[in-house]
């Protein structure tokens, strides 16, 4: 497989190594065959493992990856904080090593969950400072500025220095302050960090307004999986510096393969449970009502194989239903598989 093609899951369906996916060159932001490895030797860890994919011009994309998978270090090599060993990267279409000013004048990021504001200036005064050193009039976006105030929620700590406001307000001040500047690729890490669940449902919204009304790109990363399914056109996922997805959020919620299933009966006891942990991914036990719910995660194959254990052990079932899948449980079961940790078979 060549170093502009990408991996993983696609259309609902997983894509076969030999296949190959060209990367479009008028996109946002193309990373073809991205590698970068930590130290020497023996003892060298390769953080990024020829990561190829392209990002669509006003698109919204999620990357995910657990601690460890590579994702931080493939940002920073996007945003020229890291040199890659191998492999380039162009920003709307321009190679960030050979125009890395033309390239980075349309980038701003807010990293590692906040921005360095400057907490003795006020929230308004710190969008008009991140305009100016981005090369932009202040004074011509103060219009700008005043919606994204109210888009936020901020317009009434707009004259408060940042310093005073609580964490989750911060946390909002650095997202303004990124989307205060005439940026068209912006990179957001953890950007609901520390807010409350409304403040998050705001910012959710209002960020795909913005995004829509400025044909804004976004490279999102984020822990909580509402956010990326709210907010992403498509999700990336990372395991072991690989891409091990790249779709849809429908898609990959969709897609053909393992689901879960409910088992609901009053003789599932210790020794069945057991019986079944043996052979499958039981993924939850439940005792209520005097009867026990278990959850097994399964194939097509494995459904059919689920039921002949439960007949083995003459248990009788109250109901078999399908639980609905989130984007949490395809990350875990994508992450699981290239982690080694495969389970649904016998063990």
């Amino acid at each position: 497989m060549t170093a502009s093609e990408r991996r993983g899951v696609r259309n609902g369906e997983w894509s076969d190594p030999s296949e190959t996916r060209a990367v479009d060159p008028e996109s946002a932001v193309v990373v073809d065959g991205v590698r970068k490895r930590f130290g020497s030797g023996p003892e060298a860890v390769t953080a990024v493992d020829d990561v190829s994919f392209a990002i669509e011009r006003g698109s919204v994309v999620g990357l995910l990856g657990p601690n460890g998978a590579g994702k931080t270090t493939l940002i920073k090599c996007i945003l020229g904080m890291v040199l890659p060993d191998e492999g380039a990267v162009s920003i709307h279409g321009h190679d960030v090593s050979a125009e890395p000013r033309r390239a980075y004048a349309h980038v701003d990021a807010m990293l590692e969950g906040a921005r360095n504001d400057y907490w003795r200036l006020t929230v308004r005064e710190n969008l008009r400072y991140f305009a100016t050193i981005s090369g932009v009039d202040p004074d011509s976006v103060t219009a700008r500025h005043d919606r994204l105030l109210d888009q936020l929620d901020l317009a009434d700590k707009a004259d408060e220095p940042v310093r005073k406001l609580s964490r989750g307000m911060k946390q909002k001040v650095s997202l303004a302050s990124v989307l205060a500047t005439e940026s068209d690729v912006v990179f957001l890490d953890e950007p609901t960090l520390g807010l409350d669940v409304e403040s998050s449902l705001t910012l959710r919204r209002e960020l795909r307004r913005i995004v829509e009304a400025r044909d804004l790109t976004v490279v999102l990363s984020s822990h909580d999986m509402d956010v990326i399914e709210d907010v992403c056109d498509r999700v990336i996922i990372m395991s072991e510096g690989r891409v091990v997805a790249d779709d849809t959020v429908s898609n990959l919620l969709h897609r053909s393969g393992t689901g879960t299933y409910r088992v609901t009966s009053p003789d599932l006891d210790r020794e069945v449970i057991d019986a079944l942990e043996a052979r499958f991914d039981v993924t939850d036990v439940e005792r209520r009502d005097g009867r026990t719910h278990v959850e097994v995660r399964v194939d097509s194959d494995g459904f059919y194989r689920l039921v002949d254990t439960l007949r083995e052990n003459r248990v009788t079932i109250d109901g078999v239903t399908s639980v609905a899948r989130d984007l949490e449980s395809v990350f875990v079961e994508l992450t699981d598989r290239t982690n080694g940790t495969e389970r649904g078979g016998s063990r």
